[in-house]
């Protein structure tokens, strides 16, 4: 997987200590209400686009990037679904440790091929939202919530 050069540079001192890091996620459609998916390299699963917002970067031009990137699909974010923090920390194959914030767009496919465009998927497509390969519960979530047109992004986990 990709490793932006920002979080290589403070794996140099950090070592594989947690690291509490943004990232997007995009629920991409296109004009037929397909969504598009990649599978991933890393575990073969099939999943929403995203990726690690780099330091001055806005999250919704990382939406935009990442998908481009990872699928050669241009696309425009609509609305914000979700904005939480990742219930448990992702601990790599070599080690290093990380949590995510995550954003999730809601973002319209402008133009583009779907196709493999990185390292980051073996495969690449578009699929009814009735007929979705298998997914972890991640991908789904955010599915479900693009597809309820109402605001949908906070979800509170205490009171005060």
């Amino acid at each position: 997987m990709a490793t932006p050069d920002f979080i290589r540079e403070l794996r140099r001192t950090a070592g594989h200590q947690l690291l509490f890091l943004p990232g997007v996620s995009a629920v991409v459609f296109d004009d037929r209400g397909r969504v598009l998916l990649g599978k991933r390299s890393d575990n073969g699963m099939w999943a929403v686009i995203g990726g690690i917002v780099e330091p001055g970067e806005q999250p919704a031009d990382c939406a935009v990037r990442e998908v481009f990137e990872e699928t050669a699909v241009r696309c425009v974010p609509e609305r914000i679904l979700l904005v939480e923090t990742l219930s448990k920390p992702i601990t790599y194959p070599n080690g290093d440790t990380c949590q995510y914030m995550d954003v999730t767009f809601h973002c319209r496919a402008v133009g583009g091929e779907a196709r493999v465009n990185d390292d980051e998927s073996t495969e690449v497509g578009w699929f009814d939202v009735d007929d979705l390969p298998e997914m972890k519960r991640f991908s789904n979530r955010r599915i479900e919530k693009a597809l309820v047109d109402e605001p949908t992004w906070f979800r509170p986990t205490a009171t005060v």
